[in-house]
């Protein structure tokens, strides 16, 4: 079997999956013109959204390709094929992602960057924290990913609400609304986690009405898409003091450019979409079951569904 792997980590890649799979025939760069010399070649391709998305628009199309990132908006474009499988990275950002979310809850909860700007100023900082106890933590996506960082959270006595397509019981949390109960829900929170994809249903939806809804002494996470967010309507609610603070992992355009209100914006901490990072290790460990899967004629994890954009 011939595959395509199109990653910056490409060494990296071939090493671990010639060592799972030793029959592999693995034709592996970064560069889109030596990319493009071997894909015909390869009925798999593993590689990174943007890289794929230019060999399809230079005309080559696998049987298969398998992301290995969660989302996949750049293979979405309507000038590209969605003739072929496609599958998405799954089951494997759960832990990381639970760790950038819990790490700056805590951080807020004990107050930790301020305690460094005291430290700064040589000013004693002997204010009292709270607790995560008893704390209401709303995660807005809470499908693999959000599952895993409620299943973190759980242990430190939060109250746990989620946010999906539509309402379901799901463990751990105690209740799981549809999008359409957002912004009452947004009301309930002390942490608001967006988690959500980027779909036309998802795009704009904290907007001015959504931020004015929440508590004054609420946290916001965006670790899903920054084009949920619309950003001048964050960046108000936080001069007004509508919501404690904002963590931002996740822009509209990466980097940010130096003239965005984001960086100066009052209790607005950016990341640099640091969340959720692909391990090598554990993305091999999921392309060779996809490939035994695949072989198998069995269906894919993560398999995307085109029309629904995940």
């Amino acid at each position: 079997m011939n595959v395509l792997i199109a990653e910056d980590d490409f060494a990296l890649y071939a090493d671990l999956l010639r060592a799972a799979e030793p029959g592999l025939q693995l034709h592996a760069g970064r560069e889109v013109e030596h990319l493009l010399a071997i894909a015909g070649q390869c009925p798999v391709w593993l590689g990174e959204p943007d890289l794929l998305a230019q060999l399809l628009r230079n005309g080559c199309k696998p049987d298969w390709a398998q992301s290995t990132w969660a989302g996949i908006t750049p293979l979405l474009a309507a000038d590209l094929p969605h003739d072929y499988r496609l599958s998405r990275a799954v089951g494997i950002f759960g832990q990381v992602m639970a760790e950038y979310v819990l790490g700056y809850i805590l951080a807020h909860e004990r107050q930790l960057l301020s305690r460094v700007a005291s430290q700064g100023e040589k000013r004693w900082d002997n204010r009292l924290p709270s607790s995560l106890e008893g704390k209401r933590v709303l995660i807005v996506g809470s499908g693999d990913i959000g599952q895993s960082v409620a299943g973190f959270l759980a242990p430190f006595g939060v109250e746990l609400h989620g946010i999906t397509r539509e309402s379901r019981p799901q463990e751990p949390f105690e209740q799981v609304h549809s999008l359409d109960a957002l912004a009452e829900q947004a009301g309930w929170a002390d942490y608001l986690v967006n988690l959500l994809p980027d779909t036309p249903a998802t795009r704009d939806v904290y907007d001015a009405a959504l931020f004015a809804r929440m508590s004054p002494s609420a946290l916001f996470i965006n670790a899903g898409r920054g084009v949920a967010v619309v950003d001048a309507d964050l960046v108000a609610a936080l001069e007004a003091g509508q919501l404690a603070g904002a963590v931002i992992d996740v822009c509209r355009e990466e980097p940010l450019p130096t003239w965005h209100p984001f960086w100066t914006a009052p209790n607005l901490l950016l990341t640099g979409h640091s969340s959720a990072p692909t391990l090598p290790s554990a993305m091999a460990r999921l392309f060779i079951d996809n490939l035994r899967r695949f072989h198998a004629a069995e269906p894919l994890r993560g398999t995307v569904d085109f029309k629904r954009g995940y």
